[in-house]
């Protein structure tokens, strides 16, 4: 049997009933699938029933194994099976280039930014995933939470981001020191704007400070003062306690853009 690699942070899904509450919960679309790290392929088993699928693998071992045991799919044409590293794929614009649904079971080291390129383009239009639970909280929290974060905001900014159940320890083998979690993002037609992301990093790089003071450390104070009287805010106010859309409407107010300030809901 093929041995998990810690360096590709690899866990492998045994459960049956876990799989199948995954499928259950995806998408009703016509997209092609994309799996980012399909391991033994047990997972890309099911989805194959469901719809073409395109396998993403790093691991060359992996890869081998997966031609041989979907060699049928690939012959056929309705599996496609991709040896290399997803985000390296992207950095040279050799990723998808259709519309998609990405489901996996994606490897911790790499799930937060491997959701955020997906949150990024265009194509993607789904994102149905398991990851560390305390990534999935961060994706899907609401405000005035410990676990609300930009990556909340972010995700609200392009989509609606929905917890669906958590995935225990002993499902996996081998078996992880943590829980894990399956959520979802049904993206709408928002553009993901990246000056807004860089401005809620700078928001939250103290979170347990004041959002005022984080953002002085970047803009200027009259500036922010203003800002924030005009859109009623507290200069005590904590990010975790401002809403996302209010956040979109303090970017645009302190970045002068108000083609930005455009009513969209988040």
């Amino acid at each position: 049997m093929i041995k998990a690699k810690k360096q590709f942070g690899q866990n492998f899904l045994k459960s049956e009933y876990y799989k199948d509450k995954i499928i259950e919960s995806m998408p009703n679309s016509d997209n092609i699938i994309v799996e980012v790290g399909p391991g033994l392929g047990d997972l890309t088993e099911k989805l194959l029933k469901k719809r073409a699928t395109v396998a993403i693998e790093i691991d060359d071992r992996l890869h081998q194994g997966l031609r041989v045991k979907f060699h049928k799919e690939l012959t056929e044409g309705r599996f496609k099976l991709i040896c290399g590293d997803a985000m390296e794929l992207r950095e040279k614009g050799e990723f998808i280039k259709e519309p998609y649904d990405l489901v996996a079971n994606l490897p911790y080291y790499i799930a937060t930014a491997i959701i955020l390129d997906a949150l990024r383009d265009r194509n993607c239009r789904n994102i149905l995933v398991m990851v560390q639970k305390e990534v999935a909280q961060k994706f899907t929290a609401a405000p005035k939470t410990k676990e609300y974060s930009s990556l909340s905001i972010l995700a609200s900014m392009v989509g609606t981001a929905r917890a669906l159940f958590d995935v225990p320890k002993e499902a996996f083998v081998p078996m992880p020191k943590i829980v894990s979690s399956v959520f979802e993002i049904r993206k709408n037609d928002n553009e993901f704007n990246e000056e807004f992301a860089s401005f809620l990093k700078i928001a939250f790089s103290q979170p347990r400070k004041k959002l005022f003071t984080n953002l002085a450390l970047k803009f200027d104070k009259d500036i922010l003062e203003k800002s924030f009287q005009a859109l009623s805010l507290n200069d005590s106010v904590r990010p975790h306690e401002v809403e996302a859309l209010l956040f979109f409407r303090l970017f645009s107010k302190i970045m002068g853009k108000k083609d930005y300030d455009d009513g969209r809901e988040f």
